[in-house]
């Protein structure tokens, strides 16, 4: 089994693709180990020293370390995934509930604005973010602020508010007037 391995924009987090499904549909994040009971696969990567965060993507795994060098901790991370996949064990429990994000807030009139949002995140959005190693979820609208939760490589990225400040907002801005700014949820 061969598992590529790819640099994101946040330097304490890489990108792992094992040429395999890891999640098909949806994102799932561990920010801890006591997060990762619902995965055999994030509590393996969880049980390597200075490892801090997980994130499931369809078909790559990001790493996020908090110590160490990437040279000692790649290898251990490597086995980790390699060693999962050939137990044939699914990635999720059985029955694991999906992630619970919280409640989207937004009012009744602003439904159509968000509509819009929501479709400019799932086609223009979210492929450059997974692209980086991350996911980026709509949260909430009110008065012409777009709130976004970003997940994986993009959580904690020194470059996550000039992705949302410049890049998002100024793509949501040319399409909806409505919307004035955009803040991490």
């Amino acid at each position: 089994m061969f598992i590529q391995t790819e640099a994101t924009p946040n330097p304490a987090t890489l990108k792992f693709l094992p040429g395999k499904t890891v999640l098909g549909d949806g994102t799932r994040e561990f920010r801890s180990s006591a997060d990762a009971g619902a995965s055999p696969l994030a509590q393996a990567l969880f049980g390597i020293p200075g490892v801090t965060g997980v994130f499931f993507g369809s078909d790559f795994v990001t790493v996020t370390k908090s110590a160490g060098e990437w040279q000692h901790l790649k290898p251990a991370i490597l086995g980790a995934i390699m060693e999962h996949y050939l137990s044939g064990v699914p990635i999720l429990a059985v029955n694991a509930a999906a992630e619970v994000t919280g409640e989207e807030f937004f009012a009744p009139e602003d439904a159509d604005t968000v509509a819009t949002i929501k479709e400019l995140l799932e086609t223009r959005i979210r492929p450059a973010v997974a692209g980086d190693g991350g996911d980026i979820t709509f949260k909430g609208f009110r008065e012409g602020v777009v709130y976004l939760t970003m997940k994986g490589a993009c959580s904690g990225c020194p470059s996550s508010t000039a992705t949302l400040k410049h890049g998002i907002q100024n793509l949501l801005r040319h399409f909806l007037p409505d919307v004035q700014s955009v803040e991490a949820a």
